[in-house]
């Protein structure tokens, strides 16, 4: 079942197209694709990222716990940081992509909506002897995200917080007025990123405020429409499109922004380093650009054409239109040899060429 936004009603108003995103039904665009995209490329957008879910740990064992079955090191992490990782099985196949935030009595975990069920039942089956407790949050809290060269500013005019003063995934306790939220530093494609945490009874007067200062600002409330753009042309994987429970890290690239190697042990470790000590994977996720005016199906396979039969190379798992390109764009998994810069190949008839990101401005 397709789960909705909790601001469903409010975008309805607002005139939003909706389509599904991380299996949640999230406004496509408001109306103007192009100007949402140059409002996060040139000013601020404002995101309805509620595709998250929310678990909470505390008790004394909760980071020793989470830094055993996690990738990232929370092990060194303080009150106000926090990690990217992911869960892993014990074979390395990856089960969800995670954010951790470290407070003073709790760790936060937000991770995929769509596995919920399944993310929980991972995280709360290994809590044997541990003194940790472990609470589903995701009913009760929200996420939205700012994103451009002026969403900073907006922060920190509303909440007096200077964004770029923590560290990537740094957070601090704010207000926006009288709202009570969690100010996180994010980072994307070189641009400073936001994202606030609040709780589900105040996300509408959150949205409508912040819909207001972005708007003041010479920005716009936006997609994921844009945002899939903006993430094609920086190369950022999706989980849910571009990796999975069918892939290990490196697979996707994730190798060296997921996975911390001198924390210590975790579930899946044993794969990680396996492939790292032996070079290479078999493919690799590739940026690719379509000579086309539309964009192949997904999942669209990618052939190769030499001087025999054209062979199956590889699979496009997303695609998206690119301003900067002026053509559709996309990621697919190639095997390594055809994975080079300026590899011609074949998607469903479409010319496709595998080029390098970021796509600049």
């Amino acid at each position: 079942m397709t789960l909705k936004t909790p601001l469903y009603d409010e975008h309805v108003a607002a005139g939003a197209d909706f389509a599904e995103t991380f299996g949640t039904l999230l406004p496509a665009h408001f109306g103007d694709f192009l100007a949402e995209y140059q409002a996060a490329r040139k000013a601020v957008a404002l995101f309805d990222t509620n595709f998250r879910a929310c678990f909470s740990f505390s008790g004394p064992d909760a980071r020793r716990y989470l830094n055993a079955i996690l990738t990232s090191n929370l092990r060194d992490a303080q009150p106000g940081q926090g990690t990217q990782g992911l869960l892993l099985t014990a074979q390395g196949h990856i089960l969800a992509e995670v954010e951790t935030l470290i407070e003073a009595d709790r760790i936060l975990l937000l991770s995929p909506l769509e596995v919920r069920e399944r993310t929980f039942t991972t995280l709360d089956k290994f809590i044997i002897m541990d003194d940790v407790l472990l609470e589903d949050k995701s009913d009760t809290t929200a996420t939205l995200d700012l994103l451009g060269p002026l969403a900073a500013s907006v922060i920190q005019q509303l909440t007096g917080v200077d964004i770029l003063s923590l560290p990537v995934f740094g957070h601090v306790e704010a207000a926006v007025d009288s709202i009570p939220c969690r100010a996180v530093r994010h980072q994307f494609a070189s641009q400073p990123a936001a994202m606030l945490v609040v709780g589900r009874e105040n996300l509408t007067g959150l949205w409508h405020r912040l819909a207001s200062a972005v708007r003041a600002a010479g920005g716009s409330v936006a997609g994921m429409q844009a945002l899939n753009s903006l993430r094609l042309e920086c190369g950022v994987p999706w989980f849910g499109y571009d990796f999975g429970d069918k892939n290990i890290p490196h697979d996707a690239g994730l190798e060296n922004s997921h996975i911390s190697y001198d924390k210590g042990c975790y579930t899946g470790q044993e794969i990680v380093e396996r492939v790292r000590s032996r070079g290479h994977v078999q493919r690799r996720l590739a940026e690719l650009k379509f000579h086309a005016s539309t964009a192949p199906p997904v999942p669209s396979k990618l052939l190769f054409t030499g001087k025999e039969a054209a062979s199956e190379v590889g699979q496009i798992t997303s695609v998206g239109f690119s301003p900067v390109a002026g053509q559709p764009i996309g990621l697919g998994y190639l095997r390594r040899e055809y994975a080079a810069i300026g590899t011609r190949l074949d998607a469903s008839g479409i010319p496709a060429e595998v080029i390098s990101p970021p796509l600049a401005d």
